[in-house]
């Protein structure tokens, strides 16, 4: 017994010194080595890190990730690599890095294992190019040597931890969106090794995934434990062990994802079998969980998904889809429904080679329901294809609403009505071949109720007859008729009426009549509070047939009535704002749609016009058909700035390249875009229009848009007091670049008042600071505009005169600087009244012919080369009495600020030219100064030249007689 308590005596004493030892270890190690750890780690990062690293303090301790030894930063930031160095890739309360403790001790190397970052936002973006922004991390060269001495930092990860994160992934080259919130994680497994099995376990509060704008999941929750091996020699992912659970719905899939140099090879398999219908609802939106919750929902469901191929954009290749869904047995009843939904089955599947919607596959071998004897629905559907579409449907039903909206127990919505249909159709869909299949159907709603809980009143009497006959197989077959549609809103009965037959060559009969209410019927289907108004009076009859206003046959139609429209809001796929058309009267008559009285605003632009517009009918009825009308425009004030595609704005429904261009250039304006499908005169009469900060003032003339370009011509302003002449060619070419042609005439303007006013003139004629007086220029030029609707220089064609009809130059340098080397001060205060110089612009050069001006008795010549960016390369000719016949040479070269001058000399440096490709509106090298060689060498060049030219001649030849 007295052994036994020795032996436990000296056990407590031997651990408690243990204990106490590895207490004052945990103690003492972080102040032994802070400033080994924190050099180390800073050298790391600053050799491995491409973005920009910022934190606020750092600890070491074994304390926050016990028992880990851990560096830890406080507030990290890192930034993006080029060229996204100024936005964030991550930002985190605290990034740790587990330090392997035997390696720090005894060879004072700092061996990072573990990785933990707590509270982080993570914002990683690929643009429309495929740049990324998360390629910060930089390898050293394969070429090197390794480093066999086992010193300095190095990671060998055995742990990855995320807690609390909020991730935003956005790919604009796939149109992906992943948006994750509340993302915890943990990976083990040995990260550093060639090939390992990285142990995955995922919890996500709120997923949002979305595919071309269109969202495929919304505030999902998402579970996932995983088991995956990846081969890091060959960038090779095997799905081993894989379940996910979204909301409800158990998910397991398998396969592998190899990464390629241009692309991926995927090949994975997904299955959730053996689940309920309540777990596949589970997965819907969010506003429809609500309503599961106080629902009985039984039945089977089976979903399968696979995704198989390479991708690869440059070799055009994608993988092919392949998607079933199967749910039988399935039964739907809300407590107080009378009868409840049966038999509810469905088998759905999908098909998509490549990724290509024109090979898309779509069949519901069965969809159909019942909801009590004589009250069902059965649907049999085959798609292929999407732009020239396979069909083999047959549909029928016969559904008493109000029954399905008491068995399904939807709570914002009331439905009642009787609903017939039923269709059969098998074909060919063509638009573009005008097929249509064979189809005989109908559809018809009686005595119809709808009822939302954001408006008190309902839309009642709704009655629609439908009926489609194709017997053919054509559009010439084809008829549609619509007799009537009818409902009552407020008081106020719409009625229409159409009959129409052979879509080759539409023979169309509509007769319209009603008072509808924008705003109201807007909050019957939306919440209340949007600023939605508006009215739409209509009583129209319209007879005739499509050829009728093509061909010229306009007595043969039969148009007549009115349409009305007060305060409606209009939006455009390319405009920031909205267009608020305040007042528009219009009038049908036979082949014109007559503007008797439009009033519109848009932001703090106005806009009234009087016209018509032709072939409206047809504009509707053909595909991507145009527009075509006669206008007189008349406004009070235009501000372009509002119209260009990245400012801000109400409009939300842009299209995608334009929303893409804007995340992309958040602090750019784009360019003003111009629809394709117009082709309409204008006579504009503006009072004011402004763009950037100028103003023009009593703008009057004739403007037209044709095929996506704007024309002017014989358009007149006044400008910083004058009045000038232009016509001009502007066309978008993308949101972000677009091209111009001009021609412009202004008589008799303020040098100095163009000089201080606007931005061109101060770019493109730099000299102007030193001149004072009055001008006239007759130039042409052409060239491309930037993401900011700027001009840029290097891409700047044409030429032209100007006049100097009375002016002052006093102390331009460059002159000055003549005069300084040959005595002669006159030179500051040159006499150039009347002088006409003549230049001609290209690649960021401007080229300047001979002109003559005065000096006191001197009589200079100019001519030469300069650049947007103040290169010179001039020659004078200083001419002396008896009026200029003898001179001799002077060549100034250097800059405009720093001009360096020769006196008999003819010899000047060349300036070699911008290089531009207009193409991808990018500067490829700026001008600069040719090299001085030496005759030998100019000869040696011009030779290898000419005989480039000739092997380029013999090629074209031969690949001429190999056509």
């Amino acid at each position: 017994m007295e052994r036994f308590k020795k032996l436990t005596l000296k056990i407590l004493k031997w651990a408690g010194i243990s204990i106490a030892s590895l207490l004052f270890l945990m103690f003492i190690i972080p102040i032994l080595f802070p400033g080994t750890i924190s050099a180390q780690v800073k050298i790391f990062a600053n050799k491995h890190l491409a973005g920009k690293l910022d934190y606020k303090k750092t600890h070491l301790t074994f304390f926050r990730h016990f028992p880990s030894l851990t560096v830890s930063v406080d507030d990290f930031l890192l930034k993006g690599s080029r060229p996204f160095e100024n936005d964030t890739l991550l930002a985190a309360r605290e990034v740790s890095v587990g330090i392997n403790l035997k390696n720090l001790i005894f060879d004072r190397q700092v061996k990072i294992d573990e990785i933990y970052v707590t509270d982080a936002y993570g914002n990683v973006f690929v643009n429309s190019k495929g740049e990324a922004n998360y390629n910060v991390y930089v390898s050293k060269p394969s070429s090197q040597p390794k480093d066999t001495t086992g010193s300095g930092t190095s990671v060998k990860l055995d742990l990855i931890k995320l807690k609390n994160w909020n991730i935003t992934y956005r790919d604009h080259s796939a149109k992906v969106l992943v948006d994750a919130k509340g993302l915890n994680y943990t990976g083990k497994g040995g990260l550093s090794e060639d090939i390992f099995d990285l142990e995955t376990d995922l919890d996500i509060s709120k997923l949002d995934l979305s595919l071309n704008r269109i969202y495929y999941a919304r505030q999902k929750t998402l579970h996932a434990d995983l088991i995956t091996r990846i081969n890091t020699n060959a960038l090779t992912f095997v799905l081993r062990k894989n379940e996910l659970r979204i909301n409800d719905l158990p998910l397991k899939f398998n396969g592998f994802l190899s990464i390629l140099k241009d692309g991926y090879n995927l090949n994975i398999n997904a299955a959730s079998e053996k689940t309920t219908i309540r777990d596949m609802i589970s997965v819907l939106p969010p506003q429809y969980l609500d309503w599961a919750k106080d629902t009985r929902i039984e039945g089977n469901s089976d979903l399968f998904f696979s995704l198989k191929g390479r991708f690869s954009e440059q070799r055009n290749l994608k993988p092919r889809l392949q998607a079933r869904l199967l749910v039988s047995d399935g039964f739907i009843s809300n407590g107080k429904a009378p009868v409840p939904m049966k038999n509810f089955n469905m088998n759905l599947n999908v098909d998509l080679p490549d990724l290509d919607t024109d090979q898309l596959g779509i069949h519901f071998k069965t969809l159909g329901f019942d909801l009590g004897p004589n009250n069902n629905f059965r649907a049999v559907v085959k798609t292929k294809g999407l732009e020239e579409m396979q069909i083999d449907a047959k549909i029928k039903g016969a559904v008493d609403l109000y029954t399905l909206n008491q068995a399904l127990g939807l709570k914002n919505i009331e439905v009642r009505g009787l609903l017939n249909t039923d269709i059969k159709a098998n074909g060919i869909f063509s638009l573009d071949k005008k097929l249509f299949p064979k189809t005989n159907g109908s559809l018809n709603l009686k005595n119809g109720w709808l009822k939302t809980q954001y408006y008190p009143n309902p839309i009642k009497n709704i009655n629609i007859a439908a009926n489609i006959i194709n017997t053919d197989g054509t559009f010439r077959s084809l008829g549609i008729k619509l007799n009537p549609f009818q409902f009552d809103f407020e008081g106020n009965p719409v009625f229409v009426n159409a009959d129409l037959q052979n879509f080759e060559d539409v023979l169309y009969k509509v007769r319209a009549k009603g008072v509808l209410n924008v705003g109201r019927i807007y909050r019957v289907f939306a919440k209340k509070g949007l600023d939605v108004s508006g009215l739409i009076m209509a009583d129209l009859s319209l007879n005739g047939r499509q050829s009728y206003a093509t061909t010229g046959q306009y007595s043969k139609l039969d148009n007549k009535g009115t349409l009305i429209l007060k305060n409606i809001k209009a939006t455009t796929a390319y405009l920031p704002k909205s267009f608020y058309i305040k007042e528009g009267n219009f009038r049908f008559e036979n082949e014109k749609m007559w503007f008797q009285k439009f009033f519109a605003t848009y932001g703090k632009s106005d806009f009234a016009l009087n016209g018509y517009l032709l072939n409206t009918i047809n504009y509707f009825i053909e595909r991507q058909g145009t527009l075509h009308g006669k206008f007189g425009l008349n406004s009070n004030y235009i501000l372009i700035d509002e119209f260009m595609a990245l400012k801000k704005g109400d409009n939300k429904d842009q299209s995608i390249d334009v929303e893409y261009a804007k995340v992309e250039n958040p602090k750019s304006s784009g360019v003003v875009m111009i629809p394709k499908n117009l082709d309409v005169a204008l006579g504009v009469n503006a009072r004011k229009v402004e763009f950037k900060g100028l103003g023009l003032n009593h703008v009057k003339g004739t403007a037209s848009v044709q095929k996506g370009m704007v024309y002017l011509k014989n358009t007149s302003f006044d400008i910083i007091g004058s009045r000038m002449g232009i016509d001009a060619r502007y066309q978008n070419e993308s949101p972000l670049t677009a091209n111009y042609d001009v021609a412009l005439k202004v008589l008799d303007f303020d040098v100095q008042r163009a000089y201080k006013e606007i931005d061109m003139v101060r770019e493109m004629a730099t000299a102007a600071k030193n001149v004072k007086g009055i001008v006239s220029i007759d130039y042409k030029l052409k060239g491309d505009l930037d993401k900011n609707m700027k001009p840029i220089y290097p891409s700047l064609e044409g030429g032209g005169i100007v006049n100097l009809r009375d002016v002052e130059v006093k102390n331009l340098k460059m002159l000055s600087a003549v005069g300084d080397n040959i005595g002669a001060r006159a030179f500051n205060d040159p006499d150039m009244k009347g002088v006409n110089i003549e230049t001609h612009i290209k690649n960021n050069l401007i080229h300047v012919d001979k002109f003559t001006f005065k000096v006191s008795i001197l009589r200079p010549t100019i001519s030469g080369t300069t650049s947007f960016n103040g290169l010179l390369d001039l020659r004078i000719r200083v001419g002396i009495l008896p009026g200029g016949i003898i001179g001799f040479p002077v060549v100034v070269t250097g800059t405009h600020e720093h001009p360096k001058v020769k006196i008999f000399s003819k010899k000047g440096q060349g300036i070699l030219e911008a290089l531009y490709n207009r193409k991808t509106n990018k500067v490829i090298r700026q001008e600069r100064r040719a090299e001085k060689k030496t005759k030998r060498q100019q000869r040696k060049e011009k030779r290898a030249q000419e005989q480039k030219a000739k092997e380029a001649e013999q090629q074209v030849n031969k690949d001429l007689k190999e056509k």
